[in-house]
């Protein structure tokens, strides 16, 4: 007789690669103490229930790093499997519009390039996501 496991929760995540006018791309390093900690991430979160993409988006950035942005298109979706869940990251390149990020719900921001951005460890499903950057690049425009 086998096992039916339970199947893994699956949790929709809103990601932002946040562009200045210079070219430079927001990333922030997680606190230690959580899942991933003390890794770089692309800001974003969960999208609550009935929430589009796009809100999520803005509203997780606001609420972590208290700045406005514009939200453009999709750069790429990642599915990537945790050991107890699942995520499926919904990227898109947005522009920074106002307000200094500050570190609300992490322990430090910076400013990189896709020169620079290996220096930084990144947990695994962000590869995927750093890989789509290098082949496509900064769009020309960017939201509104």
């Amino acid at each position: 007789m086998t096992e039916t496991k339970a199947p893994l929760p699956h949790k929709i995540i809103g990601v932002a690669v946040i562009w200045d006018d210079q070219g430079n791309i927001l990333i922030d390093r997680r606190k230690q103490e959580g899942l991933l900690g003390g890794l770089w991430e692309f800001p974003g979160g969960k999208v609550e229930p009935n929430e589009s993409i796009q809100d999520c988006i803005q509203r997780e950035i606001r609420e972590e790093l208290g700045i406005e942005i514009a939200v453009g298109e999709e750069l790429i979706t990642v599915d990537h499997a945790y050991t107890h869940f699942k995520v499926t990251l919904h990227v898109h390149h947005c522009r920074h519009v106002s307000g200094e990020p500050q570190t609300i719900e992490c322990d430090e921001v910076n400013w990189v390039t896709l020169e620079t951005i290996d220096q930084y460890p990144f947990p695994k499903a962000n590869v995927q996501i750093i890989e789509a950057l290098r082949q496509a690049g900064r769009p020309a425009s960017i939201g509104p």
